[in-house]
């Protein structure tokens, strides 16, 4: 109860916030508190002539940290809002004023243990960078490298936890007054953003994610991410090589340098692919800010807060999808999708093929240069009620990025498709991974893999042949009244016969 009125509260004071830039739309089409929605509808600006996705991002860029992530979140679900809306939404700024140097050095001394003088030769009080999270100083360390450290912002985890109440709350309330809206699964979206809001709290686990980063592309010299300074790492502090370099956002200066930003643009492709499909993690955070060109034309990301991992399955079926999009075969796009259990049996395949027909000739009918995929994912996110299709969380993420790259790819070279450079590779993998010598190869793991197991499954089976036994043994003491008896089998039998089960099993498997 008390949760309840706590949090009906605080959904007040953000609905006023919303109709403080006329952004009530999302609030009233979840159909939550109707009456309360109403009220605060009386106190809506009035002719406001910004698109409704540029008042909403406003909106939530006034209230804080924890809705400018949401915002951030919501840009990949076109399912739920306009595509308009999204696309304003996906330019949200992450940015809020610095808190104070004097306040980063207290934080930095408590979690390290020592005074900054002693870890640093010197440490600018002015951040180069202040976001919703953290904020970023250049410092130079004892013994001479240059570095920026990361400090998180002071109250934000307790400040992100009580937003994220208020996410759940809202999120059951739709489930459970809403059905329309359970099968875009709320909670367990609201559970996927405070997982990745909760990774990005510990700064242990952005450094961990740039060195699995640094690691992936160890043989890579076109890619690589920046060392982490382990002794000047904590939980609230993160200490990486300074990166020197030119935003891969800005084409000019990347010419500048004396760079081929095609070149460039074809590693970025190259690693984006890799990161999924080969590694199944990749970083998910790819704007033009986030990754720079060093001097010796080395791509170099930055900021690993935000991750994604992917599994083999769906590396596999994200592979399929979009060979057969690239290759406009559309019912095989729509037989991905089956095979995949992503559309819910008694669908027509027919029909969904017609569907996606519908979505990717518009497409892919312009110059090659103007195809977008992560468009192309988010008009497939928007058929999934008329197909009664649970939305799949694990993707959405990686839509976002998608749409990233492409931003980046079209300010390198706005001629040029991303996608084109990456698909010889997706074929290429595509063959290795699915092709007759791979299959064959996995169909024979499976089978030494059962066998390996066999053993243990034999021992197993003694101990329930034994059981069998004295079983026997007290019913030939204690014979029961039937007038029938049926032939039992004896322990060597037993396992005789579940040994063959199991052997057909494994290589039936």
């Amino acid at each position: 109860m008390l949760r309840a009125l706590r949090n009906s509260w605080r959904l007040l004071g953000m609905a006023l916030s919303f109709a403080r830039h006329d952004a009530l739309f999302p609030l009233e089409s979840l159909g939550i508190a109707p009456a309360l929605i109403a009220w605060a509808r009386l106190f809506a600006r009035r002719n406001d002539a910004r698109r409704p996705g540029e008042r909403l991002a406003a909106a939530l860029q006034e209230m804080g940290p924890s809705f400018i992530k949401l915002g951030q979140a919501l840009s990949t679900r076109a399912d739920l809002l306009s595509e308009q809306v999204a696309a304003d939404l996906a330019k949200l700024q992450d940015h809020l004023p610095a808190f104070p140097g004097e306040e980063a050095r207290r934080i930095i001394e408590a979690e390290l243990g020592q005074p900054v003088e002693v870890l640093f030769e010197s440490f600018d009080d002015v951040p180069v960078a202040a976001a919703s999270i953290a904020q970023v100083h250049f410092a130079v360390t004892t013994d001479g490298r240059e570095v920026a450290v990361k400090v998180l912002r002071p109250g934000i985890a307790r400040a992100f936890e009580r937003d994220l109440d208020l996410f759940y709350w809202m999120a059951e309330l739709v489930e459970r007054t809403q059905p329309r809206f359970r099968r875009l699964k709320p909670v367990e979206s609201v559970r996927a953003f405070a997982d990745v809001v909760r990774f990005e709290m510990d700064l242990r686990m952005e450094a961990a994610a740039a060195e699995e980063l640094g690691q992936n592309f160890a043989d890579d010299p076109g890619y690589r991410a920046p060392t982490i300074d382990w002794d000047r790492t904590a939980g609230r502090v993160m200490t990486q090589e300074r990166v020197d370099g030119t935003p891969i956002g800005d084409r000019d200066a990347i010419i500048a340098a004396g760079h081929d930003p095609d070149a460039i643009m074809k590693k970025s492709a190259e690693a984006f692919f890799y990161q999924v499909f080969r590694d199944g993690f990749f970083h998910a955070d790819m704007h033009g800010g986030n990754a720079f060109v060093d001097r010796d034309g080395v791509v170099v990301p930055v900021d690993f807060g935000i991750m994604g991992r992917v599994d083999e399955d769906t590396r596999g079926y994200l592979a399929e999808l979009l060979v057969a999009f690239l290759r406009r075969d559309y019912r095989a796009v729509a037989e991905v999708q089956f095979r995949a259990g992503y559309v819910p049996e008694g669908q027509s395949l027919e029909v969904f093929a017609q569907a996606c027909r519908s979505i990717g000739e518009p497409i892919f009918g312009k110059p090659s240069h103007q195809i977008s995929i992560a468009r192309l994912l988010a008009q497939l996110l928007r058929v999934t009620e008329q197909f009664e299709m649970a939305v799949q969380p694990q993707l959405l993420l990686l839509q976002k990025t998608m749409l990233m790259a492409e931003g980046m790819g079209t300010r390198l070279n706005p001629h040029v498709n991303i996608w084109e450079l990456a698909q010889p590779l997706i074929e290429e993998w595509m063959q290795t991974h699915f092709g007759p010598r791979a299959t064959a190869s996995r169909a024979f793991e499976d089978v030494a893999q059962g066998l390996r197991r066999l053993p243990r499954l034999i021992d197993s089976l003694h101990v329930v042949a034994e059981h069998e036994r004295r079983k026997a043994e007290l019913e030939q003491a204690n014979p029961p009244p039937a007038p029938h008896r049926s032939r039992r089998f004896g322990p060597s039998e037993v396992i005789a016969i579940l040994a063959l089960v199991a052997a057909i099993a494994a290589w039936w498997h």
